[in-house]
């Protein structure tokens, strides 16, 4: 097991490079007070039995000898000229068709892009606001689609299809790139919720025109993270508690890397615990279900689980005196969380809108127009 963490970690420090040397902010009430590399990196028990990160990026303990202020929180979201039906209004009325059909279509096929395409939005929101920075493609490899939180997101290309299919049925409106990113997570919720879960989109956003890969770990909560690292992540964005336990159930879909949760196991002797250790089979970029009830299904299933068989450690931080009476709220009734997965959605979709003063609508979804 050994082996295997240094092999992830030179891995890791391969891909981050000089981002590696980040100062890290976060305490970890799970970890004994170490948390690496803002959540994305465990810490490794050294020879005198303490936690440490590895000797290329900065350490700290709880508690620090000097500690700079939290994030202050953020007011909620808001954007009030969204709109629902915003495309009605622009000589494109199928828009939303047009997105859903590309992500049906995908998800039939494979419903582990419909996960993919709802982590999209999530990640695209949190790192510079829901304008689809996260799609911008760079020969430089230093764009937030290199940032190592997202080299696993999936779902670009069905981004791409419904840009260039809105374009031949659209060609007098411009639909944008951020926009078919959040219909296109929540038309996912809808497959891959038996096609229960269905709520209106406000839209209307504008695409960022900057995306620096190196802002993404600050501000995408890592899966190594304790609660209060999530509720600080959350709060920066405007999202409070709640909408952090209810977002979460995202994870009852989609599949998971074993280089971010095996460690939590390898004490473990029951059967879970030895399944995904075969399932690993010693590699750390294998990658095994998150949700090994309904793997294919966005239902409640996650907070049935989060007791002994969540993957994550910041998974198994919702298993707190703080935010468990919800937990299993949402455990008793999948409508419950269907409903405000809905609301969730919808409120992270607000976050830092761009408008036409600080942002633009890409002809090419992966590039930012020429004449900028």
């Amino acid at each position: 097991m050994a082996a295997n963490k240094v092999a992830a970690l030179v891995a890791l420090l391969a891909i981050l490079g000089p981002v590696a040397c980040l100062v890290v902010l976060d305490i970890s009430i799970f970890l004994s007070g170490t948390v690496c590399l803002y959540g994305w990196e465990a810490p490794i028990r050294s020879w005198d039995g303490v936690l440490k990160c590895n000797s290329s990026m900065s350490t700290r303990t709880s508690p620090p000898p000097s500690t700079p202020p939290p994030r202050p929180p953020s007011p909620p979201p808001s954007a009030p000229w969204l709109r629902v039906g915003y495309y009605d209004n622009y000589s494109c009325p199928d828009a939303e068709k047009i997105v859903r059909e590309a992500v049906g279509n995908a998800t039939v096929k494979n419903p582990g892009i419909g996960a993919g395409l709802i982590r999209l939005f999530f990640h695209d929101c949190f790192v510079r606001g829901c304008d689809a920075s996260v799609l911008l493609n760079s020969t430089n490899r230093d764009t937030e689609m290199f940032g190592l939180p997202n080299l696993s997101l999936r779902g670009f290309e069905v981004i791409d299809t419904a840009k260039k299919t809105l374009q031949k049925a659209c060609p007098e409106t411009q639909v944008s790139c951020a926009d078919i990113v959040a219909f296109a997570a929540r038309d996912a919720t809808y497959f891959l919720s038996n096609n229960k879960t269905f709520f209106a989109m406000p839209a209307g956003r504008y695409d960022g025109r900057v995306s620096f890969a190196n802002e993404t770990l600050p501000n995408l909560p890592g899966p190594f993270s304790d609660l209060t690292n999530l509720k600080d992540s959350f709060a920066a964005k405007g999202l409070n508690t709640s909408d952090l336990v209810v977002l979460s159930g995202a994870h009852t879909v989609g599949h998971a890397q074993c280089r971010f949760f095996l460690d939590r196991f390898e004490n473990r002797t029951d059967a879970f615990a030895k399944n995904l250790t075969d399932q690993c089979n010693g590699t750390s970029s294998n990658t095994v279900m998150q949700d090994y009830k309904t793997p294919n299904f966005l239902d409640n299933q996650y907070y049935k689980n989060i007791d002994q068989f969540v993957l994550f450690t910041s998974d198994a931080a919702l298993n707190s005196t703080e935010t468990i009476d919800q937990v299993k709220g949402y455990a008793s009734g999948t409508r419950y969380w269907e409903l405000d997965f809905a609301e969730a959605m919808v409120k992270m979709g607000y976050i830092e809108v761009k408008t036409k003063a600080n942002g633009e609508i890409r002809a090419d979804c992966f590039k930012v127009n020429p004449d900028y």
